[in-house]
């Protein structure tokens, strides 16, 4: 019913606005571009300034107009856009969980705002960012510590003169949001005036389609700016979110069996007790930057942010089958042990402090464009006890009814870090046509953690460097060709447990390793690029029985390698706007002392990954444009000895965008499916927490929008 009334409204308003269109004549033509990767810059390389086309690195980025036109409003979903991201445990009203080029990203050091390191462990608010920049590849050159695969940078909307807007949209199932963007810029410049500000609001009921779903979302951003002088800035902005609802654990095995994806009921929330509380994210969070030009070339930048997060976390939460003595799966009748898991009053805080020197000279008689710079963080997180209690059988059709057990009968972790980082960055023109690119990071981490009763501290100190160098030539003004080399760096301390011989000690800083080799067209009709990367990441393992005290040692035990070819195309061809991604990947674990794994694709790490989308825009209805968005996915391993493995899957997406102008007001209409077939698969399986599980492509979803600049 609620699809139909969409259509039949949906029918309505392109009929009205058809018929305004005719009348008026000051429709506007509007082409739909359905990336703005092409001239944009991604600061989240680090080499500011430097256009996307330009840099020896895959990156992309993805702007307002993309984000509206998928109706995407949390960061889980832009893994529909391009081919190198896919899911990581994304479980509906958590916090996203993102994949690049198979590794999962690490919510804690993988995310920045604005060029700053952020904690991702909260749901983050798209309706005040301007842009997701994606880096692809080995990031130690922009983080001191991260998982391989690459970084996310959220930029944040500044202020612009003259922007009036507003939004509502709705949701089939009854979700319904509203947004507010304004911004104006004051003094005698116009539009570069001494003096600008910008609001943004939304607010958004949630009812999906996903049973026993409901909820709340909100935020609130205020930006400014200030001109203090010729070639000065000072900008600042502050941010407060929260969400409220209920998570979706995830489906799993039955026993040894993959359930048919076709038979399960996607709507289905296994989260469904009574006494089932929604997961709160909460997020404050403000930041001041300043630069300013000390003569051409030559910029002093400084900027400080800090970050607050409160969260309770609670969830009915299927683990394992306790009856079949298996822990990794459910039970083979459907049913699975339930657990009431609480963890209240999570406090998760985080200062950044950055100062940067760039600037251009000339030394041995070659041009240097550097980057000099030195960073800060501080990170806490503060947890009180939790709950984490067995109480009864569930069953995956959501009928079984258990009883509450909020006791807090486990401890849980604090951790506080610290780190500076120097980083050093120089671009030399060696030619005319031929670019060094250089760069050099050293991070100093301290590292701490205590169970939240005082037991098992450990205390570490290390001192890393992570350098990357890359080389680029202009075979042609459009096209260009690359190959870079560089590392990341991650560490762990052995759990301070009875049977870890080494318990509590550092472990070995694992470094991995990055080639990667690319080829770049830029043109006026089409954009497109081929990048080569083989990305080596050592893992860790515990090695022994671990069954008893002293039989066990953590260490590095072979290692995670990654090779693939990625290739993306943009044309612009008369009234069609395409753009498509692919990304082949041979995902293997190599050199590991278990037999099971060794040789084994990673779980959750999909072959072949195809994103595609165009847009047409009707001659005959100027404004009017027709959208397309195809998904494809290939088959995921659900074990680590890959013994059973998930099929792939195929998701197509249909919209429309309509632009009028009426007076001097804007307005955009959008409305679209989602899952047109109402495709059943399993979308991911991630192994988490040793477990295996299972989620679902979404269902068919309508949804429409209203865009209105005054």
């Amino acid at each position: 019913m609620a699809l139909r009334t969409c259509f039949a409204l949906g029918t309505l308003a392109l009929a009205a606005l058809q018929a305004l269109a005719q009348d008026s004549s000051s429709a506007a033509a509007q082409t739909v571009t359905v990336t703005g990767r092409t001239q944009a810059n991604a600061s989240v390389a680090g080499f500011n300034g430097v256009p996307i086309g330009k840099l020896p690195m895959s990156a992309t980025a993805i702007g307002t107009d993309q984000l509206a036109d998928a109706a995407i409003s949390t960061l889980a979903d832009i893994t529909r856009l391009d081919a190198s991201l896919s899911d990581a445990y994304n479980s509906p009203g958590y916090w996203s969980s993102l994949t690049i080029r198979g590794f999962v990203l690490d919510n804690r050091y993988n995310y920045r705002r604005d060029g700053l390191p952020i904690n991702a462990e909260t749901a983050i608010g798209l309706a005040n960012k301007q842009a997701i920049e994606v880096l692809k590849g080995t990031s130690g050159l922009q983080a001191g510590t991260s998982a391989p695969g690459g970084l996310v940078n959220l930029v944040v909307k500044r202020p612009v003169a003259g922007l009036r807007s507003a939004a509502i949209g709705v949701e089939q199932g009854g979700s319904v949001g509203a947004s507010l963007d304004l911004s104006d810029r004051s003094g005698t410049n116009g539009a570069t005036g001494s003096f600008g500000w910008r609001i943004n609001a939304d607010a958004e009921k949630l009812d999906p389609q996903l049973r026993h779903a409901e909820g709340r979302r909100h935020l609130l951003a205020l930006a400014a700016d200030a001109r203090l002088g010729p070639g000065s800035l000072i900008e600042a902005e502050l941010e407060w979110s929260r969400q409220r609802q209920p998570s979706l654990p995830g489906f799993s095995l039955l026993g040894s069996r993959l359930p048919d994806a076709g038979a399960i009921d996607p709507r289905t929330n296994l989260n469904n007790q009574p006494w089932s509380l929604p997961v709160v994210l909460e997020g404050r969070t403000a930041s001041l930057r300043y630069t300013h030009e000390l003569r051409p070339d030559w910029k002093l930048s400084v900027q400080a942010m800090t970050q607050r997060l409160r969260s309770d976390d609670r969830v009915a939460f299927p683990f394992g089958c306790s009856a079949e003595n298996n822990y990794d799966r459910y039970c083979s009748d459907g049913t699975f042990d339930f657990y009431d898991f609480r963890s209240e009053g999570e406090r998760r805080d985080t200062d950044v402090l950055d100062a940067a020197l760039s600037g251009r000279t000339t030394l041995a008689g070659m041009e240097h464009r550097f980057t000099v710079g030195l960073m800060a963080t501080r990170l806490d997180a503060r947890f009180n006890r939790q709950a984490y209690n067995w109480v009864g059988v569930g069953h995956i059709d959501g009928s079984a009814i258990a009883p509450a057990d909020p006791t807090l009968t486990d401890e849980n972790t604090n951790r506080d870090e610290r780190s500076t980082e120097l980083r050093l960055q120089d671009q030399v023109a060696i030619t005319r046509d031929t670019t060094l690119w250089a760069g050099l990071r050293s991070s100093k981490v301290e590292r701490a953690s205590v169970r939240t009763d005082g037991s098992r501290p450990t205390d570490y100190e290390q001192t890393l460097s992570t350098p990357w160098l890359a080389i680029s030539h202009q075979l042609s003004p459009a096209t260009m060709a690359y190959a870079s080399w560089g590392q990341g760096v991650e560490t762990e301390v052995a759990p301070n447990r009875a049977r870890y011989l080494n318990r509590g000690q550092p472990l070995p800083a694992l470094k991995s390793r990055q080639l990667e080799a690319g080829l770049k067209h830029r043109s006026t009709a089409v954009d497109a690029g081929v990048t080569l990367f083989d990305i080596r990441r050592p893992l860790w393992a515990d090695i022994g029985s671990c069954d008893d005290d002293g039989t066990c040692i953590r260490r590095a035990d072979g290692e995670q390698r990654h090779r693939g070819i990625e290739a993306e195309a943009e044309a612009r061809l008369g009234a069609f706007s395409l753009r498509g991604s692919a990304m082949l990947l041979k995902a293997r674990i190599e050199g590991n002392s278990n037999p099971s794994v060794e040789d084994k694709r990673p779980t959750n790490v999909p072959k072949i990954a195809l994103k595609a989308q165009a847009a047409y825009n009707v001659p005959t209805l100027p404004g009017l444009a027709l959208l397309g968005f195809v998904s494809h996915e290939g088959d995921r391993a659900v074990l680590p000895d890959n013994s059973i493995v998930a099929a792939g899957w195929t998701r197509i997406d249909l919209g429309l965008r309509y632009a009028m102008k009426a007076g001097p007001t804007t307005l955009t209409w959008r409305a679209g499916i989602d899952n047109v077939a109402d495709r059943r698969a399993w979308k991911e399986t991630p192994y988490q927490f040793s477990h295996a599980y299972l989620y679902p492509l979404a269902p068919r979803r309508a949804h429409a929008s209203l865009n209105v600049q005054f």
